[in-house]
């Protein structure tokens, strides 16, 4: 009989400060590219609210992390992603999707882009404007999923499915973004805790 040889499992690592250097170079301080992917998420063109969004990703001590990658996907403001599987044109332009790292001082995140519209969900259902964000940094094996939802979209918010799916009320304003008004500007705070007692909810997807 023929002995089976197993391979091990390859240890796993979790993501550095490359992540910069590969994804974000000039916030690195190098200077590979003319225009660096996901620093316009809107574009010029398109419709609807101008918004900032900032924040801190925290840890377990309650310090900001200074070395995190963001990732974001949203629709446009009338519920509508650039992408083929929605089918529906967008602006021209517009993405929908961006990549910002943290301020390596302060740990501090932001972008600017469009409030998103009411989308439609894979269900069929109608999902709440919303930002999906997929954060990595140091000391995260695989990187994290989760969602903000805007504190002045209370109505749809109450009707969301991903919303309604998270049971305690305490742990469904993790994902709700306070808004502001700066020079005129609506901004909206969303700090992300990792661990820890107001630990933001994540998704497995």
């Amino acid at each position: 009989m023929q002995k089976l040889n197993y391979l091990k499992e390859t240890p796993s690592q979790t993501a550095g400060p490359y992540v910069h250097i590969g994804l974000a170079p000039g916030a690195a301080g190098f200077d590979a590219y003319d225009r660096e992917l996901g620093q316009d998420i809107a574009g010029p063109h398109a419709k609807g609210e101008r918004i900032r969004v900032e924040g801190v990703v925290i840890d377990g001590t309650g310090s900001p992390i200074k070395d995190v990658l963001l990732e974001t996907w949203q629709a446009n403001a009338q519920g509508v992603f650039a992408h083929p599987e929605d089918g529906r044109p967008v602006e021209d332009g517009f993405r929908g999707w961006g990549r910002v790292i943290t301020d390596f001082d302060t740990g501090e995140w932001g972008f600017e882009t469009v409030k998103p519209g009411p989308s439609r969900a894979r269900n069929g259902k109608i999902a709440a404007p919303h930002i999906s964000l997929w954060i990595v940094a140091r000391g995260i094996n695989i990187g994290l999923n989760t969602r903000l939802y805007f504190e002045d979209e209370a109505e749809a918010n109450k009707q969301d499915d991903v919303l309604n799916l998270i049971e305690w009320e305490r742990r469904r304003t993790t994902l709700i973004a306070r808004r502001s008004l700066r020079d005129g500007m609506p901004v909206y705070r969303f700090d992300i805790q990792l661990q820890g007692e107001n630990e933001t909810v994540f998704f497995d997807i």
